[in-house]
């Protein structure tokens, strides 16, 4: 009977958390500082039809793929922190331990400092998106492919959790010296790039991330039942069958996948991936990686979802930088998080 309780509730909480992110998924496409009444909304989505021409394309060109890559990018980043505190069994681990956005930083730092004497400053605006993302993407595959290599040499996690901290320091130590180096122009450029947005993503760009966040998270889905038996240690994992070399390797691809192309398309989000495991572990009040795993994706982008309104609140003429608003909800979970421990450590 408690079980079959627990299913229930466990079922109720993810109906109410999915008609939440529907909630919100309406809110973010009615905000924004052209306003378009709510009925002409929903016909705009059932029927494809409007009183006025440009309303439809504000919805579908703009406030849409906005919205759809909040969701993914919630649910990528919320998984990747989850996979990270549970494999480093640090509560505080998060997407950017490996170094992986720190990678990411560097290969667009290379492209828009280091080239800048040679690419003209509108190129960036234009053509140069499609490099942007690629510079991102090879940068954090680059520490990917150093991860995997040490991994496969070094046994102990804390270990390459030290190296990962190593690596990230070292990217943004090189990144730093680029910014001194830079013009003003390309400067300001990677600078707002390093703010996060979720405003520049084109329905072309979003058909190639939505694939690679499905990947990421069928990857980490399926590697659920490994996840659960990790959080009893390692030396526990291998007397039950797990292949915990493979495990690690596959969860850092996983993680590299999702938080590479979050950042490679909308910059490095901060704090979504720290702060929502711990949320949706308090929700579920369960290490069940199989009710982790999706109630991190259905919560992730809730929390991207209102963060994206927040930063479109009405009265400002332009959105607020992203990642203000995730650091005004992340940073009170953390201190929340770090006290708790502290308690339960006395």
């Amino acid at each position: 009977m408690i079980k079959q309780g627990q299913a229930k509730y466990n079922i109720l909480l993810f109906c109410i958390l999915s008609v939440l992110v529907f909630f919100l998924f309406l809110t973010d496409l009615f905000t924004g500082p052209v306003l378009i009444p709510f009925r002409e909304i929903i016909r705009i989505l059932f029927t494809g039809e409007s009183t006025r021409s440009d309303w439809i394309t504000i919805i579908y060109d703009f406030r849409m793929p906005r919205s759809l890559t909040a969701i993914l990018a919630g649910a990528a980043l919320s998984v990747s922190g989850l996979q990270m505190q549970t494999l480093f069994r640090n509560p505080l681990a998060g997407p950017d331990v490996l170094g992986i956005s720190a990678g990411a930083s560097l290969g667009v730092a290379i492209l828009v400092l280091g080239f800048s004497a040679f690419i003209p400053f509108d190129f960036f605006s234009s053509a140069g998106k499609w490099s942007v993302v690629a510079s991102s993407w090879i940068g954090s595959g680059l520490i990917l492919l150093l991860l995997l290599v040490v991994s496969a040499r070094v046994r102990d996690i804390r270990t390459i959790l030290i190296l990962g901290i190593m690596f990230t320091s070292a990217a943004y130590a090189v990144v730093s010296l680029m910014q001194y180096f830079s013009n003003e122009a390309m400067l300001r450029s990677f600078v707002m790039w390093t703010m996060g947005s979720l405003g520049n993503i084109t329905g072309i760009q979003l058909n190639i991330l939505a694939p690679c966040i499905t990947i990421g998270l069928l990857l980490a889905f399926l590697l659920s039942k490994n996840l659960n038996v990790m959080l009893l240690g390692e030396h526990y994992s291998k007397t039950t069958g797990v292949n915990v070399t493979l495990t690690r390797l596959l969860v850092f691809t996983a993680t590299s996948i999702l938080t590479g192309s979050v950042t490679a398309f909308c910059g490095p989000i901060g704090f979504i991936g720290i702060a929502v495991p711990h949320v949706t572990r308090a929700i579920f009040n369960t290490s069940d990686h199989k009710l982790l795993i999706p109630g991190s994706v259905l919560t992730g982008s809730a929390i991207l979802l209102a963060s994206d309104i927040i930063s479109k609140f009405p009265g400002f003429e332009s959105s607020l930088p992203i990642n203000s608003v995730t650091a005004l909800f992340g940073i009170p979970v953390i201190i929340w998080v770090i006290i708790r421990n502290q308690k339960i450590s006395n």
